[in-house]
């Protein structure tokens, strides 16, 4: 049954639903029937090497996901350096989506809910990297005030939940930097060098080579934070994953050699790198709540790859933790449970479009 004030047709909670998360190093999707999140998924996708990529990551999803149905599609894709700029990258994602996803597709426009993919880039201001809002507007429905912290491979967002709706200072991806909504820092992809100037090892302070030589992927493999499956993008150097291997590259963030430390020195390293990260994190969330409107009782509801670092925030904050996948679990099946909270932009917009009130197409 279509709207007669919409160009994109409403979808019943009854029909098989697929959320798309489509992002500039991933493709996340989660399938919803009967209202029910039935299956999550996330493969690598190296989106800078333009459009076709995502062909390729999403032939290499299960059948599912390119099964006919509605598909209710979010992206952080279109700030990738293939695109001239955001609206040119809304608009070809947009219309990739609507041209290659069997069924029919809608674009989330965060405050502006649904549009059709043609009206994607007329509406870039509201489409462009607004996952962020899917996943508040999903967990408003079930807690009506929290501090959502969504730490993923790349980024991180803070977003304080009121009156169950996102209550954000700034919207965009540049005004989120400035109010502390937006934290560029992740638990696989981010370059130590952007966490510390300085840093200890073994009794003497020393600077850091400016180099990328290795990530916070690699901190958190040693400190045996990290599952294997979110472990999903190039080491900076392009070789393995293994402990001795890792710990090269941690040695060589501090111009030294792995011989030159024991297993315990790179450890204590590791936990520097993630003490410095946790701090940054806490700083943003820190300027938020000085606003003075969360309830002292409001949970920090986490998700994303970084969840156990989002645990550690809780904390330090001194306020309850509360995984996603836990808030949702009365719509998820159980074989869906291990990736929900990792995509859950990509969970978030389909349950959103199964709702009787969304318009999607």
């Amino acid at each position: 049954m279509t709207d007669p004030h919409s160009s994109v047709p409403s979808v019943s909670s009854r029909e098989r639903i697929i959320g798309w998360d489509f992002g500039g190093v991933h493709v996340k999707a989660a399938l919803v029937e009967g209202g029910r999140v039935q299956a999550v998924v996330q493969v690598p996708c190296p989106l800078w090497n333009g459009l076709p990529a995502l062909e390729t990551s999403v032939a290499a999803l299960p059948d599912w996901a390119r099964q006919p149905g509605h598909h209710a599609v979010t992206m952080t894709g279109e700030l990738t350096d293939c695109f001239s700029d955001r609206a040119d990258g809304v608009t070809q994602i947009a219309g990739w989506a609507g041209t290659h996803l069997p069924g029919a597709v809608a674009v989330y426009a965060g405050r502006a809910g649904f549009v059709a993919p043609g009206e994607a880039g007329t509406k870039t201001p509201d489409v462009a990297s607004a996952n962020w809002h899917a996943t508040a507007a999903l967990v408003g429905r079930l807690r009506p005030a929290a501090l959502l912290v969504d730490l993923g491979s790349t980024t991180g967002d803070l977003i304080p939940i009121l009156d169950g709706q996102p209550r954000t200072v700034g919207y965009s991806d540049a005004e989120r930097l400035e109010t502390g909504e937006l934290v560029y820092t992740g638990v696989v992809r981010t370059p130590l060098l952007a966490l510390a100037q300085a840093v200890p090892f073994r009794g003497r302070r020393t600077a850091l080579m400016a180099e990328c030589f290795a990530t916070t992927a690699d901190a958190y493999r040693l400190l045996s934070d990290l599952s294997e499956a979110e472990d999903q993008q190039d080491t900076a150097d392009l070789k393995g994953k293994s402990i001795p291997e890792t710990e090269i590259r941690l040695a060589r963030m501090i111009g030294r050699d792995r011989h030159e430390g024991s297993s315990a020195d790179w450890i204590r390293l590791a936990g520097v790198f993630a003490e410095a990260q946790l701090r940054l994190l806490h700083d943003a969330a820190a300027t938020i709540l000085s606003r003075g409107e969360m309830p002292e009782e409001a949970p920090v509801v986490i998700c994303g790859a970084g969840r156990f670092v989002a645990a550690r925030l809780a904390a330090r904050l001194g306020r309850p933790a509360e995984e996603l996948s836990d808030l949702i679990a009365p719509r998820l099946a159980p074989d869906a449970a291990a990736f929900a909270s990792t995509c859950g932009p990509a969970v978030a917009v389909a349950l959103l479009a199964a709702e009787p009130s969304a318009r999607a197409g």
